[in-house]
């Protein structure tokens, strides 16, 4: 008897042990996403000088990017199911350094537009990889928890790559930041090919046919539970990339920041984000993971009224600045739990529903993305009232979902 408990321990403590292996490399794979964006924020400026344009058309590459990674996620959702998640990935990592070292070569903006765009279905591969990997390993009362600790690194990202960024440029020229974001793929790649297990079987009966493809996403649509949480975490996330693409002109044109304040700032604020995502993980060992979704989105909606206040009558830098920081830190709540609770129907097609959750995402990124380059200026108001927009109509998922749905809520939990 005693010999069967030691065994049992060991087999716990080596299972515990494989799932911190995995989460980390999953972790440090999908910071690939968050270092391709923010790493070359501070380096808008030299774009713009060296191209001969204005920092709102540098701005387009950062839309193409946004429209790629959606794009790529839906691709790479039904080849994962009927592949298994390791060769795809692998494939996804080869892509990526190859349009990494293709911006590097950029000889103008259209050319930088598009490699951005490979750049982003490169990246793609990680960010569907990782939430269905998790899906694959972890029981569901843990998904949301495992994806919290993914936000840990993701959200390190965010601090460490602008002011990367802002070093990189202050001895060598833009260029050099794209041969960094291919060594790290690079890196990326040995540690998926070595440490990173299979997580599931191919499923062969999968296809890959247009009609087939689009059936299925479209079943995976009109699951009531899926559709409400993929939909309040996209219209969370458009909030953040409608700051995250005006950052640059905000801090360093309406502030006259330099590139390496900028990196710093923009640093600090991500902060809030790992914060967030961390206490998430305590708070959710008392609280189901739906109130808490349901009360931070209250709380960001007031946090988004007051910066639309002050956008109007105020624009104070610490004013602005607080509020940007206080709005990430509530989505280290929001992001991990909407992800989590849009997945929690799926099993066996978890690959198409993570690939279709971060899709819907990006794709409301990249719209609120080209909104703001199109308004970019001196006053933050257009910023302030697509940022209420998307609050507001997140919070409003939510609630009707309480209000409708109460079967629903007795799945997933009250």
């Amino acid at each position: 008897m005693l010999e069967i408990c030691i065994m049992q321990e060991d087999f716990s403590q080596r299972n515990k042990k494989r799932e911190r292996i995995i989460l980390l490399v999953l972790g440090t794979l999908i910071a690939l996403g968050p270092f391709s964006i923010d790493m070359y924020l501070p380096s808008f400026e030299s774009i713009a000088k060296e191209f001969s344009i204005t920092k709102a058309e540098v701005g387009f590459s950062l839309t193409s990017y946004f429209i790629g990674i959606g794009l790529g996620q839906l691709i790479y959702g039904p080849i994962m199911d009927k592949f298994g998640r390791k060769k795809p990935l692998l494939i996804g990592l080869v892509i990526y350094i190859i349009s990494a070292v293709s911006c590097f070569y950029s000889p103008n903006l259209e050319w930088l537009v598009a490699s951005r765009f490979f750049l982003a279905l490169g990246a793609a591969a990680g960010m569907v990889a990782a939430k269905a990997v998790v899906r694959d390993v972890f029981p569901t009362n843990e998904v949301a928890r495992a994806i919290s600790f993914l936000m840990l690194i993701m959200g390190g990202a965010p601090i460490i790559a602008p002011t990367i960024g802002g070093i990189v440029l202050t001895y060598f020229t833009w260029h050099a930041i794209f041969v960094i974001l291919a060594f790290f793929a690079t890196m990326m790649f040995i540690s998926v090919f070595k440490f990173l297990p299979e997580s599931i079987d191919p499923d062969k009966s999968v296809e890959l046919k247009f009609k087939k493809v689009a059936s299925k996403y479209y079943g995976i649509l009109t699951d009531k539970i899926f559709l409400t949480f993929s939909l309040a975490g996209s219209f969370t996330i458009g909030a953040l990339f409608s700051y995250i693409s005006n950052a640059p002109t905000m801090f360093m044109e309406n502030y006259n920041l330099t590139e390496t304040q900028f990196g710093w700032l923009f640093g600090m604020n991500a902060a809030g984000l790992i914060v967030g995502s961390q206490l998430n993980r305590v708070v959710l060992k008392r609280y189901t993971t739906f109130k808490v979704t349901l009360f931070i989105s209250v709380i960001l909606v007031v946090i988004g009224s007051l910066f639309m206040l002050n956008a109007f009558f105020s624009s104070n830098f610490y004013i602005t600045l607080g509020l940007l920081f206080s709005m990430l830190f509530l989505l280290g709540f929001q992001n991990p739990n909407t992800t989590a609770l849009s997945l929690y129907p799926f099993t066996k097609r978890a690959g198409r529903a993570s690939a279709l959750v971060g899709s819907m995402k990006m794709i409301l990124g990249a719209l609120a993305s080209f909104v703001i380059s199109k308004f970019t200026g001196v006053s933050l108001v257009p910023m302030a009232i697509t940022i209420m927009i998307c609050l507001v109509l997140s919070a409003f998922l939510l609630f009707r979902f309480q209000k409708k749905e109460k079967r629903a809520l007795i799945i997933i939990g009250r």
